[in-house]
């Protein structure tokens, strides 16, 4: 029998107080963790801990000719302008990339040069990354305000709709773009993020995942996130690219040391960490999502040795999808796949792209 509805308030404010005990509980053991390691590194190398090289130059490839052009685009209602690299000519149908944390429109290089011959190939700074404008208040970071943009962009650019490509924080902006603007969606690829509902589920029924996710609430926190990015000269945002653990592997296209350079310009600017960390900040206020379906033709890419996401939740996406759904998870490839494996993955859109053309 349904329950009398004080006793379903009752219910609804018991588990709305357990969700956030668990969040602020997991956000001060995260906290604790981070703490610890700090001290650990101060006790070893004291001199080095505090050091921050100060990058005033970027890198010759972030200016690579070969990638495209550097524009940027203001939006009228939000009064943001974004940043983004274009390649292939004006007018072709639009594929618009958008990546994940802590990237920028440079991992989605590969796939400039790759599909410049048949698209207007468009990888976004989202907002608060790089050379696009971070507003300062972390309510302007809001999964609403995430998605917006997409659209607002997409119109700016003289286009109503586009294949959409995302990676990890990129791809949940890609799955709730295909929900909420599914017309302006033709296809949708995700490369290692689940469709959202599967996230939030799953993250809550098995442990091992919300140990994966931990840096979701350890990003909770005001400004030590940021400060430990900064220890030892961004040694943690190198280790996520090289290390053993979660970087590209030994099959891997391995970052070269000037791919490496162009992630630290980027992210060693005074404040560039701050907006792409507020993008986190927000997530447990719109959680958990309602059950969405997806509409278009979708295609996931998971690297199945991914040190953040667990490879079950791929399959479990399917449910979510009411279209043509394409699964492929390749064995040898880590969280970062479009650099990771840039030929197979060209390939594996390529074929999804012309085959669904075909079918049409």
């Amino acid at each position: 029998a349904a329950c009398p509805p004080p006793a379903r308030r009752v219910m609804v404010a018991a588990r709305a107080l357990l969700f956030w005990a668990l969040v602020y509980s997991y956000c001060g053991l995260c906290a604790c963790i981070a703490g610890l390691r700090l001290l650990w590194s101060i006790g070893r190398r004291p001199g080095e801990t505090f050091r921050w090289v100060v990058r005033e130059n970027p890198p010759a490839c972030l200016n690579d000719p070969s990638l495209g052009t550097h524009c940027y685009v203001r939006i009228k209602d939000s009064g943001l302008r974004f940043h983004y690299v274009a390649a292939g000519e004006r007018g072709k149908p639009l594929m618009l990339l958008l990546h994940g944390f802590p990237e920028f429109w440079y991992s989605w290089r590969h796939q400039l040069r790759e599909f410049k011959s048949e698209y207007r190939v468009v990888a976004l700074d989202l907002r608060g990354y790089g050379e696009t404008d971070a507003p300062s208040h972390k309510e302007n970071y809001k999964l609403d305000c995430l998605i917006t943009d997409i659209k607002d962009i997409l119109e700016s650019l003289g286009y109503n709709k586009c294949v959409l490509i995302g990676h990890d924080w990129g791809g949940m902006i890609a799955w709730l773009v295909a929900v909420c603007y599914p017309e302006m969606v033709t296809k949708l690829i995700v490369v290692n993020f689940p469709h959202p509902s599967v996230f939030t589920e799953y993250i809550l029924r098995h442990p091992s995942q919300l140990i994966k996710s931990g840096y979701y609430f350890f990003f909770q926190m005001p400004w030590f996130p940021e400060f430990m990015f900064t220890v030892n000269d961004f040694k943690v945002l190198k280790s996520l690219f090289t290390s053993q653990a979660t970087g590209i592997g030994r099959k891997g296209c391995r970052l070269t040391a000037e791919d490496i350079e162009a992630y630290l310009y980027v992210f060693s600017q005074p404040g560039a960490l701050t907006g792409p960390i507020n993008h986190y900040r927000n997530i447990f206020s719109c959680l958990p999502l309602q059950h969405h379906e997806v509409v278009m033709p979708t295609l996931l890419l998971w690297g199945e040795r991914d040190a953040f996401m667990e490879v079950e939740m791929a399959e479990i996406t399917r449910i979510y999808v009411k279209n043509h759904f394409r699964l492929t998870i390749l064995s040898e490839a880590s969280h970062w796949l479009q650099q990771d494996q840039p030929d197979i993955v060209n390939k594996l859109i390529w074929t999804f792209l012309k085959e669904e053309t075909t079918r049409k």
